[in-house]
């Protein structure tokens, strides 16, 4: 087995573990939550469960940077970036930048310290708000999953 199917393997379960957990989270922990949990007990049950997984979803993201970038190099084909038909490999970095950003910058700078104190004093639109960047981040996860496979497979024009 060669290196770029090696990493390519590791790319894919790096994504699935990542995106599989934001899925689980957005469709699955947030609605359980609102729906059956008191407010005063949410922020705690919350940032219990999803903590653990932000831990995990850090070094999903870090795989899947790694492997995408080591695929990138390996293969020379850095002149996809150029080319507006290859959107989704943009749509890739995107989607990664900006879960790494609020995994590895946002979350410990401030976004932990900020939902911890508007969920103390507005629980319910705290958690809407949340919601809302979950199922955003969510979506354009899937349009990038959905537009890279079709890209990779000779799925799009």
């Amino acid at each position: 087995m060669d290196e770029i199917a090696i990493a390519r393997a590791l790319h894919v379960l790096a994504i699935v573990h990542w995106i599989g957990g934001v899925m689980l989270v957005t469709l699955v922990l947030l609605p359980g939550i609102t729906r059956h949990v008191p407010a005063a007990e949410r922020l705690s049950l919350f940032e219990m469960i999803e903590g653990r997984f932000a831990l995990q979803a850090r070094f999903s993201t870090a795989i899947a940077g790694a492997t995408g970038f080591y695929m990138t190099h390996a293969t020379d084909s850095w002149e996809r970036f150029a080319d507006i038909s290859f959107w989704w490999m943009h749509a890739m970095v995107l989607v990664w930048t900006i879960f790494t950003f609020v995994l590895f910058v946002a979350e410990p700078l401030f976004l932990h310290r900020w939902f911890r104190q508007r969920a103390t004093r507005d629980p319910e639109g705290t958690f809407r708000i949340v919601m809302r960047m979950h199922v955003i981040l969510l979506t354009a996860s899937f349009a990038t999953i959905a537009g890279a496979v079709l890209g990779v497979h000779g799925g799009l024009p």
